[in-house]
C-alpha cells in the first residue's frame, strides 16, 4: 500500500482563486476517483451519493461539503479495492484528509470529515443494530480502526465540536454505495464547496 500522501494537489490549489481551488479539487477527484471503493461503487460515485445524501436532507452547505470530501484521504493516500492489503492496515485516511484539506476549508467541513470514522465506532457502540447495517468493507475496516469506544473515549468523543455533524455525516457515507445509483454529478456542488472555502 502507498503510504505517501499525494502533495500535488495542494500545490496545484494553492495561491489560486475560489473558483480555481475547486476546479482544481473536482478535477482530482474526477482522475483520482475512477477506483473502487468497494465492490459496488467507486471513489468517485461513492463521495458523489454521500453529498446527495446530504442534499435530499436539506443539509447546510457545510455538511454537503463534508459528505462529498469525506473520503479525499483515500484519493490522497491511493487507497483502493485494487490493492491486495486495502482495509487491512488502518492508514488513518479521515486524519490525512482534514489535515490535507485544513488550509483550505473551513472548521465545519474539515472536523466531520476528521470524525468521520471515530463516528462509525460511536454508532457502534450506543447503538447495537448499527454495526450490523453496515457493508462488509465497513465492518472489515471497523475492526481495523479500533472497534468500540471506551468510555473515556465516547466522552471525549462527545465534547468536540460539530460531533454531530459527524454522527449523521457517517450514516450518509453508509448508504452511498449502491451499485448503478443516478446521482447529480461532482459539479452540482461547485458553488456549494466554494462557498465553504476560507
Amino acid at each position: 500500500m502507498n503510504n505517501r500522501i499525494d502533495q500535488t494537489l495542494a500545490e496545484q490549489m494553492t495561491g489560486t482563486t475560489a473558483a480555481e481551488k475547486v476546479a482544481t479539487l473536482f478535477d482530482y477527484m474526477e482522475r483520482k476517483g475512477q477506483s473502487f471503493y468497494d465492490e459496488s461503487v467507486t471513489q468517485l460515485e461513492h463521495a458523489c451519493q454521500c453529498a446527495n445524501q446530504a442534499r435530499l436532507h436539506d443539509a447546510s452547505t457545510t455538511q454537503i461539503a463534508s459528505a462529498l470530501l469525506h473520503d479525499i484521504g483515500h484519493f490522497l493516500l491511493d487507497e483502493h479495492n485494487a490493492e491486495s492489503d486495502f482495509l487491512e492496515e488502518d492508514q488513518n485516511h479521515e486524519e490525512v484528509g482534514a489535515d490535507y484539506m485544513e488550509p483550505f476549508f473551513v472548521e465545519a467541513v474539515t472536523t466531520p470529515i476528521r470524525l468521520h470514522v471515530p463516528a462509525k465506532r460511536y454508532l457502534c457502540t450506543t447503538d447495537a443494530s448499527y454495526y450490523d447495517g453496515l457493508s462488509e468493507a465497513s465492518k472489515r475496516s471497523f475492526q481495523v480502526q479500533g472497534g468500540v469506544l471506551s468510555d473515556e473515549e465516547r466522552g471525549a468523543f462527545e465534547r468536540i465540536p460539530h460531533y454531530q455533524a459527524a454522527l449523521q455525516l457517517r450514516r450518509w457515507d453508509d448508504l452511498a454505495k449502491v451499485r448503478g445509483l443516478e446521482t447529480p454529478t461532482i459539479d452540482t456542488y461547485r458553488e456549494i464547496v466554494q462557498a465553504c472555502l476560507k
